[in-house]
């Protein structure tokens, strides 16, 4: 590829990654660019498909800069990601190709968007409020005043830039927030609705717009997660007052704006299902209601075209089940769900369960769950997710695992979840003083004799040091392979380490035999034979 299209891809790469709404993304950006233009970025050169440069800050800062996989760029300064002497480099690179000014004048682009649209915004919002006025009971009204506050602010223009979304919907929440009722005991109520319909206008708007899943959560995706923290605040601090009769009605309502919420829009699964489950969960308690919805969801699974996606009506229904008591159907119609990605909805379950002290219920839970973890782990992009995903596994299992007696499921659990489990696993098997599983941990993950904590280590020499005898041969091999003297004189101190640990298990003659035979082996690495003698291993 030539040059000037990598370094165009990686300008594009910038453009992407660094946010002109984020202070430390502004700065980043301002910093690197007054390196740049005060002439600090010397010696550049393109070679290998990198640059390579010298950057005179305070101390001086060694940059090599990979164009096309940014990631494996590094710079000798203490900074562990970009950092202003890789951009002072990218832009002085950058210079002899394109304009830096237009790249930063195209950078910043949204920002000024986002200035202008908001200030529009906030003038609109006042004619929205003064039309409306404070808003009375009356649900039809309510909902109407919120979709068309939405649809005036938000989805009124046709936005290139996502974050003009954001600013715009805050000011639409605000608006929303200014028309609320007087009365305390409707406002929480009015606040509820208003928050599941703008959660169900925002799920369509962002299909509309096109914009890729993973840009709307950068730029938007707080909003969703705000839109949550909210509803299931509003739910818990109405169901623990007494709801007056007139109430009924909107609950009621309520119920079809919640099946719209899962059914109206495609994408951000995880969202819409936590919206319908937390509703239905906490506020909509008749069995009638739980039963006819569940129809419903079992209505449109079945209707469902090639191209949607059958996982959140699925998880949705089946959430219903349990809620119903039918934890018999719950768990077949879980075992028929193909997806992968259904797995982290059980976790849910088993928390709900675990909450409630529910041990029978929650069990053949957690043991469906464990028979699929595995294969979602294996899906899971990078290994900080996975490790996550498993702190949390554990933690959700272990309330019932304690107070079951159930240490066994704990361990199964600890053994899908390795390599991301270790530490967790590690410290059950030293504890319980099963040295002899710890070390096969210890090689099941790769570690070396010195990368063990030395605190255990004296234990299991004085309890099982035939454990360590594996380890220190594999160790001290390794560093032979290396063929240096800094490693021979390393793997020395490992073999008389492994001398002590023969005699102490009074095996000297196993000893004897597996140095003459190293010593056989090796009898061409002088420099290994002459650190043996200078030690007096042999």
């Amino acid at each position: 590829m030539p040059v000037n299209e990598v370094l165009q891809g990686l300008a594009d790469e910038l453009k992407d990654l660094l946010n002109a709404n984020v202070a430390d993304d502004a700065r980043l950006v301002q910093k690197g660019m007054m390196l740049y233009r005060q002439g600090l970025v010397t010696q550049l050169r393109f070679e290998n498909g990198e640059y390579t440069a010298v950057v005179q800050d305070v101390s001086p800062a060694k940059v090599r800069l990979d164009p096309e996989f940014l990631g494996m760029s590094d710079c000798s300064c203490p900074g562990e990601e970009l950092c202003r002497h890789q951009l002072a480099v990218f832009f002085a690179a950058y210079s002899k190709e394109a304009s830096v000014s237009d790249w930063l004048a195209e950078w910043r682009e949204p920002v000024r968007e986002t200035k202008s649209v908001a200030s529009w915004g906030l003038q609109a919002a006042k004619d929205l409020v003064k039309a409306a006025g404070l808003m009375k009971p009356d649900y039809d009204r309510w909902v109407q005043s919120f979709e068309s506050s939405f649809d005036a602010l938000v989805a009124s223009k046709k936005h290139t830039n996502p974050y003009v979304v954001s600013e715009l919907f805050g000011i639409h929440m605000k608006r929303v927030g200014a028309s609320a009722p007087v009365e305390k005991e409707w406002r929480l109520l009015y606040e509820l609705v208003a928050s599941v319909v703008s959660f169900r206008k925002l799920l369509v708007l962002s299909e509309e717009l096109g914009f890729e899943e993973h840009v709307v959560r950068k730029a938007y995706g707080h909003c969703f997660e705000n839109l949550l923290e909210d509803s299931a605040d509003f739910v818990e601090r109405l169901v623990v007052q007494t709801m007056p009769f007139a109430f009924d009605e909107f609950i009621e309502r309520l119920r079809d704006e919640s099946h719209a919420v899962l059914t109206s829009a495609a994408g951000y699964d995880i969202e819409r299902v936590y919206m319908h489950r937390m509703l239905w969960t906490e506020l909509f308690r008749k069995k009638e209601w739980r039963q006819e919805e569940a129809i419903r969801i079992g209505a449109r699974l079945k209707a469902l075209e090639e191209s949607e996606n059958p996982l959140p009506f699925s998880a949705a229904m089946i959430h219903l089940y349990f809620l119903l008591g039918n934890d018999d159907l719950a768990l077949k119609l879980a075992g028929g769900v193909p997806d992968v990605r259904f797995v982290p909805y059980m976790v849910y379950w088993i928390d709900y369960f675990t909450g409630a002290k529910l041990w029978r219920r929650v069990e053949p839970v957690i043991e469906m769950f464990l028979g699929r973890l595995k294969e979602y782990l294996d899906g899971l992009e990078s290994y900080q997710s996975c490790s996550a995903f498993v702190r949390s596994v554990m933690r959700s299992i272990a309330p019932y695992c304690s107070e079951n007696g159930r240490l066994d499921l704990y361990e199964r659990a600890l053994l899908v979840s390795l390599p991301y489990s270790f530490a967790d696993y590690e410290y059950l098997l030293f504890e319980r003083g099963d040295y002899d599983r710890w070390g096969e941990l210890q090689a099941f993950v790769g570690l070396d004799f010195y990368d063990l904590p030395k605190d255990r280590v004296k234990v299991v020499e004085k309890e099982r040091p035939e454990v360590l005898l594996g380890m220190l041969h594999q160790t001290a091999q390794k560093e032979i392979d290396q063929k240096n003297r800094g490693s021979y004189r390393a793997a020395v101190r490992h073999l008389k380490k492994l001398r002590t640990l023969y005699k102490k298990l009074k095996r000297v003659d196993d000893w004897e035999y597996f140095i003459e035979g190293l010593l056989e082996r090796t009898k061409r690495l002088r420099a290994f034979h002459e650190e043996c003698q200078r030690s007096k291993l042999i």
